[in-house]
């Protein structure tokens, strides 16, 4: 359907459904083909129809008003520690299966999966986010499981399954599994160095070293997860990382206790946790003392999926907000061609648009080891989680407001979308954290940031502003230590730009890339959304962005 629907004689707006999520989205459709991931083209088709069906829309909704309920024990006192979810929950799970969200680039192996990958995900967000959380964990945890062969030997193929099997019965009996992660604690946070949980060894057994484990985790994401991978330490050597399933290997529930959900102001669909370990089985992964090296490379993946995610709030915060001023009539006219509307939304689109390639031009990388392609992933995808997370709370308040107070209710999409942005800006690392470690990866590979900027400088011959951003950015690479630390969120914001103007330049239209640039690079462009879409003909910008 397209999103103009003519009048309602009570210039009410009808609900934005049965539309085609992926083929109404130009830009997605061409990053994907420009990613070399044509061959996924009609399967997403098929999926941007089911995200955009009303008993998807449906299940969504219910998944976030049924909440997770939990049940530490069973009428007779028996520990249990069960989540129970509503059937929508499942639903959505088994959609995100389906559609390759949990293992896709890890068992196809072209290159150009990651952006058939970063595609599926992306439409998913737009529609419920909760269920990404698991899904893409479980995605990101295999390539860590490989560490111990014995342990992947039994668990892949239920990785590779595209089946949900919501039944909590111990792994062998599963068809696929789902795995999550448990590193922070209550008085550590991101500093998970101060982790105190700690792992005693157990003896060996066919999976490997055996530990068992004592402590507790302050969040622990997705606690009906088939297992975690879990930090804890080994006496003198320091932090290790452990697969902890829920089932002991002897077909026992292993004592991983919830002490109760979050109550989050978003992603209420998915359950949170806290629990504590009471000598809880698990299986080393990875070499001892090096759980942290060993974990993080789940958390790089995981960091991806936060810019792919919060890509998807911008786009579907533009289309929500689109349909709807398409729709409203004030003043003699649609809301969209009000003025001061039309600049608003393509301003917007403009954001989605540079959010959307910076995403998915960074999944493209993930499947190469190419010089070029590793320095944009060590460099890139801290700043990518940082700039596209802050911008993703920015646009999602921006269109509830042009939803005027039919945005400020709960039965309209927006307060969902809203209150589900900043999740990704906290998740796998807050935006100091995130452009602490873009720092870390300048000092570290300190080749790798000059590798970025040649190639951007590249793009860029042709654009004095750009060009000028872009040594900028090298003369900040040269400032002290800790004057360029003061400054990360500076530098990580002038890296992101410059790198989504140069993918601009590459991959979009000369209206839309000369309006990004000259808006953009604008002294008056940042504070406030709308403040100018540096063009002269905005519409135009807003008539291109869905087809």
């Amino acid at each position: 359907m397209t999103t103009t629907t003519g009048i309602h004689p009570d210039n009410q707006v009808p609900e934005l459904k049965d539309y085609n999520v992926y083929t109404s989205d130009p830009v997605l459709r061409g990053a994907v083909a420009g990613g070399g991931a044509g061959w996924r083209d009609d399967e997403l088709v098929r999926q941007g129809a089911e995200y955009g069906a009303e008993a998807t829309l449906r299940a969504a909704e219910n998944a976030n008003r049924h909440e997770p309920e939990l049940h530490t024990h069973s009428r007779t006192g028996e520990r249990i520690d069960q989540v129970e979810f509503h059937p929508a929950w499942h639903t959505m799970m088994a959609i995100a299966r389906r559609n390759g969200i949990a293992n896709l680039p890890f068992f196809d192996e072209r290159p150009s999966a990651w952006v058939g990958y970063g595609a599926s995900l992306y439409m998913h967000s737009q529609i419920e986010s909760g269920s990404t959380c698991p899904t893409t964990m479980t995605k990101a945890c295999i390539p860590v499981m490989r560490r111990n062969a014995a342990l992947y030997a039994v668990l892949r193929d239920k990785l590779a399954s595209n089946e949900h099997d919501a039944r909590d019965i111990p792994l062998e009996r599963k068809t696929s599994i789902a795995v999550g992660m448990g590193m922070t604690e209550k008085q550590g946070g991101s500093d998970v160095r101060s982790n105190t949980t700690r792992a005693v060894p157990a003896g060996s057994g066919p999976w490997g070293e055996e530990f068992l484990i004592t402590g507790h985790k302050w969040f622990f994401s997705a606690p009906m997860c088939d297992g975690h991978l879990v930090l804890a330490r080994t006496g003198e050597h320091g932090l290790s990382c452990f697969f902890v399933p829920r089932w002991r290997p002897d077909g026992s529930r292993n004592p991983i206790h919830i002490q109760r959900l979050k109550d989050k102001v978003g992603n209420r669909s998915n359950a949170s946790s806290e629990v504590e370990f009471k000598e809880a089985w698990g299986v080393l992964v990875g070499d001892e003392g090096r759980g942290i090296p060993t974990i993080i490379e789940m958390a790089t993946v995981t960091r991806l999926d936060c810019a792919l995610s919060s890509a998807g709030f911008m786009r579907q915060a533009f289309a929500q907000a689109l349909h709807y001023t398409r729709n409203r009539h004030a003043f003699g006219k649609a809301l969209v061609d009000q003025p001061v509307m039309t600049e608003l939304l393509a301003d917007m689109a403009l954001e989605s648009q540079g959010a959307t390639l910076l995403a998915m031009g960074l999944a493209s990388r993930f499947g190469s080891a190419a010089p070029i392609d590793t320095a944009w992933r060590r460099l890139l995808t801290p700043a990518a989680k940082f700039w596209n997370c802050k911008r993703a709370v920015s646009l999602t308040g921006e269109a509830m407001e042009a939803f005027g107070g039919n945005g400020y209710v709960e039965d309209a999409p927006m307060g969902r979308l809203f209150r589900e942005a900043p999740v990704n800006s906290i998740w796998e690392g807050s935006g100091n954290v995130m452009c602490l470690d873009v720092l870390r990866a300048v000092a570290r590979n300190p080749d790798d940031v000059h590798l970025v900027l040649d190639q951007l400088g590249a793009i860029a011959a042709g654009e004095p502003r750009l060009q000028a951003e872009l040594q900028a950015v090298r003369g900040m690479v040269q400032l002290p230590p800790q004057d360029l630390e003061r400054q990360a969120r500076r530098f990580t914001q002038r890296l992101v730009l410059a790198a989504q103007a140069c993918l601009m330049l590459e991959h979009a239209s000369a209206e839309a890339s000369a309006a990004f640039v000259s808006s953009r690079f604008d002294p008056d462009w940042g504070a406030v959304t709308g403040i100018g879409a540096g063009t002269d003909d905005p519409g135009a910008l807003v008539r291109a962005a869905w087809h």
